[in-house]
């Protein structure tokens, strides 16, 4: 048993329900969801299985003099979706018991559809400042929701919104009731703008996607441009599985390939040199390790026509690419 998950998961299933709801509300809402999922896989565990995991607990907490954790980070949805209703309400009941969890961490909790129902009929702005407190998963999925005026007009406001007033965060308050507490002390800094627009996008899928960006270009080409640049750069290639490479390399000229990987980090041009066959790798290699001197703008633009080839492939569903793809398998 070498996965940590898996083994936080035996180690949370062995202590009892009350013990490991005291444990999970310490962790990060990723953490609770990949912990739970981890949970309900669980099965035909040997007691050596167990004994592996509670002595390397004690051989790593025997080094530890304090533990710092944030208690304020939840998902509701997460833990619900990983256990059943059923089983995580009085789980999160415990978890959730007098914790001073401010209105929009809450919201995290919350199904996107009933988030979305909440907020639909509130001004694009206001909806626009939840979202860019939530993660884009959930954001998008909320974004899917909306109506498709509203879906747009939010996904602009994001794509330009770079900080929030004390004004409108009371306004915020105000939409969101006693959801969000206005004496919050406000952990994580409000940011919006065309990163977190692409983050978004990114998990909206194919034909979400293509409308909103039309939508975006026809307001404004040059942010529609920064959003794209910032939607997946060249190396998020690491993230594309191996027969998607194989496939992507298949439609790129070779000198192309060695210019744009100039400026590539070490450990993408091991994954593309791993996709080749022994033969061209090599030749690869000693081609790039030739090149000279390549201007940082002409290494762009070959990046960039190779990502286009990408975004085809994707948009065809001949790869995966970014979190928004997820039917689409090679």
């Amino acid at each position: 048993m070498t996965d940590g998950v898996e083994k936080s998961a035996v180690f949370l299933m062995s202590l009892g329900e009350a013990e490991a709801a005291a444990v999970l509300k310490y962790l990060e809402p990723k953490e609770v969801q990949k912990i739970s999922a981890a949970m309900m896989k669980l099965k035909n565990l040997s007691r050596e299985d167990i004994s592996e995991v509670f002595h390397e607990f004690m051989v790593s907490a025997s080094s530890k003099t304090t533990i710092g954790m944030d208690s304020s980070d939840y998902i509701r949805n997460m833990l619900t979706q990983a256990l059943g209703d059923d089983k995580a309400s009085g789980l999160l009941d415990r978890i959730m018991h007098n914790s001073d969890t401010s209105g929009i961490e809450s919201l995290k909790w919350m199904d996107p559809g009933a988030v979305a129902e909440m907020v639909g009929n509130e001004h694009p702005q206001i909806i626009a400042t939840i979202l860019v407190h939530l993660e884009p998963d959930q954001a998008a999925e909320i974004l899917k929701m909306l109506t498709e005026r509203t879906r747009n007009d939010v996904l602009l406001r994001i794509s330009t919104l770079d900080g929030v007033q004390p004004l409108a965060l009371r306004e915020l308050n105000d939409v969101l009731s006693k959801l969000m507490s206005g004496g919050g002390t406000g952990k994580k800094t409000l940011h919006g703008g065309v990163e977190t627009a692409a983050e978004i996008l990114n998990f909206m899928g194919n034909t979400l996607e293509a409308e909103m960006m039309e939508n975006v270009r026809n307001y404004d080409p040059e942010l529609a441009q920064k959003i794209e640049d910032k939607m997946f750069v060249f190396e998020n290639l690491l993230e594309v599985e191996d027969r998607g490479i194989q496939l992507i390399l298949r439609e790129v000229q070779s000198e192309s390939l060695i210019v744009a990987l100039k400026a590539a980090s070490e450990e993408l041009r091991e994954k593309i040199f791993k996709n080749m066959s022994a033969r061209a790798s090599e030749m690869m290699r000693e081609d790039l390790e030739a090149k000279g001197p390549v201007k940082l703008s002409e290494v762009e633009a070959n990046q960039k026509e190779i990502l286009k080839i990408v975004r085809r492939l994707a948009d065809e569903g001949q790869i995966s690419i970014g979190g928004g793809s997820e039917e689409a398998y090679v």
